[in-house]
Parts: C-alpha cells; sequence; structure tokens
C-alpha cells in the first residue's frame, strides 16, 4: 500500500524510492505548470524572452523571498547551489596567503570550487575536521572556531551536510564569524522546504540552496541569495549583455544575474508553483510536511538501527528529513566511476533506491535514506528486512 500522497509524484510505483536527497522529486502540477510555462514561451519566444521575462521572473522573485524570509531583488536565480558556491568564489579578490575555511562534510564539488578558486590566487583551502558520529552543535563550532585564523577570508559552510545529514548550526557560525570580521557562505543545498528559513535575520554575506531537491520544484532551479553590501562585487559566472545595460532603474546585481544569455527559465518560474503545492498538500501547510516528514526520518532511523545493531550517531535535534547510518565494512566498487556493490545490490534485487558511499575514510561506509510525503513507515522496515 503506498501513501496517500504519493499520487501527487509521478514517480516509478515498483521502486521505493529514498533518495530525495539527491535530485529530489516533482510532483504531476508542478510539471504541468512548467509545461505551460514552455509552451507560452515556444508560442512566442522574443516575446516571452524580451516583452515577459523581466516580469514574470520579479513575480517568482518576490514568492520565493516571502518564503525564504528575503527581500526578492537580494536573490538570483542560478540553476543549481554548486553554481551559487562557484559564483561567489570567483567574484572574490583572493591574495596569497589568505584562507578559505570549511569543514570535512563539505559536499564534494564545493570543495572542488574552493580548490580552484585557492590555485588560481594563491589562497589555501582550510578544513576543519567535525566528527561522526558526534554527540552536539558544540563540536561544529568547537571545531570551527578553532580553524579561524588572522588570515581567514570565508567560511563555506553546509545548513544540511550532504553526506552526514546533520543540520549544522549555521545562525551561530554565522554571527560567530562576522564578529571576527569573516564572511560566510551557506550552502543550504537541502534547506529550502526541508527547514524553517529566514535569510535576512540570518545575516549571512552568501546563502545558495537548490529549490529542486525538498522545495520540489523543476530540476535547475535554485537561487543566490548576496546580502546588500555584498552585491556590488559579486558577478554572474556568465557576463552578457546586463553587463553595460545604461538602466539605472535596476540594480548591477539584477541587470547581470537576471539575463546571462539564453536559457529555459521555466524551471524558476516554476518555483511559485512548488511552493503553493507544499503549503496545501497536508491540513497545517508546510510546517505540517516538515514535521510528518522528520518524524518518517526519526523511524526509519530508528528502524535501522535495530537492524544494523549500532547507536544513533548523532542527536534528533540535528536531523531533519534525512539520515546517515554507518555500515559494516564492505567491498568497494571495482571502478572509482562505479556505485557501491550494496547499492546496486539493494536497487536491482530488492526495488529499493538510495545512496551507498564512503565517507572520512576508504574502510568507512556509509547509507543514507530521506523521507518525503510519498514514503511510508514499510518503506524503512522493508530496508531493514533487506540489510538484514
Amino acid at each position: 500500500m503506498r501513501s496517500p500522497f504519493a499520487v501527487h509524484w509521478r514517480l516509478d510505483p515498483d521502486v521505493t524510492f529514498l533518495n530525495h536527497g539527491s535530485f529530489g522529486a516533482c510532483p504531476g502540477v508542478v510539471l504541468d505548470a512548467q509545461s505551460r510555462l514552455r509552451e507560452r514561451l515556444e508560442r512566442e519566444p522574443v516575446r516571452f524572452m524580451i516583452r515577459d521575462l523581466e516580469g514574470l521572473l520579479a513575480e517568482a522573485r518576490a514568492a520565493l523571498g516571502r518564503f525564504l524570509g528575503a527581500q526578492p531583488d537580494d536573490l538570483a536565480f542560478v540553476p543549481n547551489a554548486s553554481s551559487g558556491v562557484s559564483t561567489v568564489l570567483r567574484s572574490l579578490a583572493l591574495s596569497p596567503g589568505d584562507e578559505l575555511l570549511t569543514t570535512d562534510h563539505t559536499y564534494g564539488a564545493c570543495r572542488n570550487a574552493l580548490a580552484f578558486a585557492a590555485e588560481a590566487s594563491g589562497a589555501r583551502v582550510v578544513v576543519a575536521p567535525v566528527p561522526f558520529p558526534l554527540e552536539s552543535s558544540e563540536e561544529v563550532v568547537s571545531a570551527v572556531l578553532a580553524s579561524v585564523t588572522a588570515r581567514t577570508r570565508l567560511l563555506l559552510i553546509d545548513h544540511v551536510t550532504s553526506p552526514t545529514a546533520l543540520i549544522f548550526p549555521v545562525e551561530r557560525l554565522v554571527r560567530e564569524l562576522r564578529a571576527r570580521g569573516v564572511d560566510t557562505l551557506v550552502d543550504g543545498a537541502h534547506a529550502p522546504g526541508m527547514l524553517p528559513l529566514g535569510l535576512d535575520a540570518l545575516g549571512a554575506a552568501y546563502y545558495t540552496a537548490n529549490c529542486h531537491k525538498w522545495l520540489c520544484a523543476p530540476k535547475g532551479s535554485a537561487f543566490l541569495h548576496v546580502r546588500r553590501d555584498r552585491q556590488g562585487t559579486v558577478r554572474p559566472l556568465t557576463l552578457s549583455h546586463g553587463a553595460a545595460s545604461p538602466r539605472r532603474d535596476v540594480s548591477r546585481f539584477r541587470l547581470e544575474h537576471d539575463w546571462t544569455g539564453t536559457v529555459d527559465p521555466s524551471a524558476y518560474l516554476a518555483v511559485p508553483h512548488a511552493i503553493e503545492f507544499l503549503e496545501q498538500l497536508m491540513p497545517g501547510g508546510l510546517p505540517a510536511l516538515q514535521a510528518h516528514n522528520h518524524s518518517l526520518a526519526l523511524y526509519a532511523r530508528a528502524t535501522l538501527c535495530r537492524a544494523l545493531g549500532i547507536a544513533p550517531p548523532a542527536p534528533e535535534s540535528l536531523l531533519g528529513s534525512m539520515v546517515t547510518l554507518p555500515l559494516p565494512p564492505g567491498p568497494g566498487p571495482a571502478e572509482p566511476s562505479q556505485l557501491e556493490p550494496l547499492q546496486d545490490e539493494l536497487f536491482f534485487e530488492h526495488h529499493l533506491e538510495l545512496p551507498v558511499f564512503r565517507f572520512g575514510a576508504p574502510d568507512r561506509r556509509f547509507l543514507r535514506v530521506t523521507a518525503q510525503a510519498y514514503n511510508r513507515a514499510e518503506d524503512y522496515d522493508r530496508l531493514a528486512t533487506a540489510l538484514s
């Protein structure tokens, strides 16, 4: 028996999908809205791109800004959070000896972007080691603050970590780093839709996140939020006509980021439809959905910990709708490009879709499961049985 909410998604009914965290899953009603936008674009491309798009983007940003607790003009649409991270890093005026601080839980693509920025400028990447398992968020704060020096220019910190599924204490870290004169770039890839957000109140210099994960918008929709006092130096990865525009009614930040060449903007414009869908899915709105998913994630963790014979590796307060658990050592893939053998076995033999990966050391193997409205408790019971 499927979850009563599963009807809203077009997921394969023969697969138990426990990996909302990788690419999300877009509800049918949002995909239909995107299709209508594409049809409108193709009926009259010049009208859509030249006459209509600026206003449509403004409407989408307004809806997203209300959802995020942010001023719409401080938001720029980008195709993914990795692009948002690279946009900020490429805009920094770094000098030899400057330090870019992050943790060892940082998403691999963002770590690569840090390495590129450091190599190009003579700066260096400093990695604060955060333990996992861990007992409290104080271990995160202590690890980061112990790595701050007089040369630290930027902290890149995950709001919800990809490998370990932990909610990091970004509010405190932003405050502590700002008091030391250090800007923070928050990689919030998993946060919108999973956690309540108030970006203006947070006060980070930069915050980027995906809309196509827990916000359930179409693939290729994300945003970059830049604090007003930092917008003058942040340039998009692709400069186009906005860089030379004589207009004075719109900020340079808006002019440059709203037009970076011809793209299909339908994923951005469908974001308000995704917000509306999530807010209306359950009685009680989005808070009720977030509470439901959190409770389901805790059920998954308890069930899988019993099956694996392990203790929970983190307190409940550091979890949202996603859980990572350690596995016993096991054989790895024959080639680096291949998936873990256990991940393939779970998929092909048990029709369970979830990631299995190495983290921290070559012999440290983990699995990660997610909880979304289309899931139900029996999904994790099936996984526990398969693992046993």
